[in-house]
């Protein structure tokens, strides 16, 4: 399975795509990890790799967004965007998760993009504004790989994303993307309407045939001013998850990302092991997308290192998370981290005003973390993968 995925690798994207992929993604992230750690023996702190929401501006109205897409539009600015990038290159972070909203619909992000060769963007989109020009010019800039969200079939996608035919322009982006030869993604949020149809073999051998390289699975997260609960996982169709991610290495020529488990198959969360955090679209430097609260600004021009490294607020989150639990503490424990919201004095930086009143209406839900059913993996190259760039760092001591 790992030649004929090699083969795909070698022969359906851009070369020089490829290229850019093995070197910027792939071996300095490397060496992002090994920094990051470096850092964390040292006392300091910085994340290896950072996510961006570059624009609360979207064209689509999805259950379960946490994001506030009414009202005032709020963005980062291209000097913003330059200052934060160039900063993570000095702590040898290159790895950027851009988000939104929509992000293609930010004037300026591809400009940025073009200023950043040397690090490498995965952009985080419904698909609906993949044209065929915006994947020519993604070709062109060799540094960015489009993560497109499907979230079922016709039915169950246009339904979870409040809008007609989103299902279909999601697809023809994907064709966009393979006629520009770009290294392509899809990202599913696992619910209860969409289960039994992306979590097959068949959904993925039809991105196969799409040539599609790296399928994301993430869990849905019941958050948001439209949390839809009835959509959240229950324990076993999360064990049902974890066992197809695992299988289904074994079986397809694909790659298949999640953010939930190490090689031995133990839970984790990627902000409380403190390998990743997030800006806002307002600038404010938040745990992790879906926990709208910070007590710092990445706009106001005090250097992002130093915000990260003094913050005690991300790193009280870190340590109560990881003692909370190795599986999601929004989830489990929502009456949780509302006090610890309280307590530390953070903003809301949801835009709506509400983000304490959403956190005491969440019921706890299951996540990821299964304590004694781990699942490890058993294929040596996500085992070697995930003990080298993504495990716990001793946050769970």
């Amino acid at each position: 399975m790992i030649l004929q995925l090699a083969k795909r690798l070698l022969t359906e994207p851009d070369s020089r795509l490829l290229a850019n992929f093995a070197w910027n993604f792939g071996a300095r992230n490397l060496w992002a990890i090994h920094q990051f750690k470096k850092r964390l023996r040292r006392g300091r702190f910085f994340p290896a790799f950072m996510f961006l929401s570059i624009t609360n501006r979207c064209n689509l109205r999805c259950r379960g967004c946490w994001v506030t897409t009414d009202g005032r539009e709020q963005r980062l600015s291209a000097a913003t965007m330059d200052r934060i990038v160039r900063e993570c290159k000095k702590n040898s972070s290159r790895f950027f998760g851009i988000l939104g909203g929509e992000p293609l619909l930010h004037p300026e992000l591809f400009d940025v993009l073009k200023r950043h060769r040397d690090c490498y963007f995965q952009v985080f989109t419904n698909g609906t504004a993949l044209t065929d020009e915006v994947a020519s010019r993604m070709r062109r800039l060799g540094n960015v790989t489009p993560l497109v969200s499907v979230e079922g079939d016709q039915v169950v996608s246009d339904s979870r994303r409040g809008g007609k035919g989103v299902f279909r322009s999601a697809m023809t982006g994907l064709d966009n993307c393979r006629r520009h030869r770009l290294i392509t993604g899809v990202a599913s949020s696992i619910c209860r309407s969409n289960i039994d149809d992306l979590l097959s073999e068949r959904f993925l051998r039809e991105l196969i045939a799409r040539r599609v390289h790296y399928m994301w699975y993430y869990i849905y997260r019941p958050v948001g001013p439209d949390p839809s609960p009835d959509l959240a996982l229950s324990q076993e169709q999360l064990l049902r998850v974890r066992k197809f991610i695992v299988e289904a290495r074994q079986k397809l020529p694909i790659i298949i990302v999640d953010a939930y488990w190490d090689d031995r198959g133990n839970a984790l969360c990627p902000a409380a092991v403190g390998i990743s955090h997030h800006v806002g679209p307002a600038g404010d430097v938040e745990p992790c997308p879906p926990i709208q609260f910070a007590c710092e600004n990445a706009s106001n021009g005090t250097p992002l290192s130093e915000l990260m490294d003094r913050s005690e607020f991300l790193g009280n989150f870190r340590k109560l998370a990881a003692e909370t639990t190795r599986g999601c503490i929004l989830m489990e424990r929502p009456d949780l981290l509302r006090e610890f919201i309280v307590r530390e004095r953070a903003r809301d930086t949801t835009g709506r005003g509400s983000g304490l009143e959403e956190l005491a209406a969440m019921r706890p839900a299951p996540s990821h973390g299964m304590p004694g059913r781990e699942i490890p993996e058993r294929s040596w190259a996500y085992r070697f993968a995930k003990k080298h760039w993504f495990f716990g760092f001793g946050a769970y001591g």
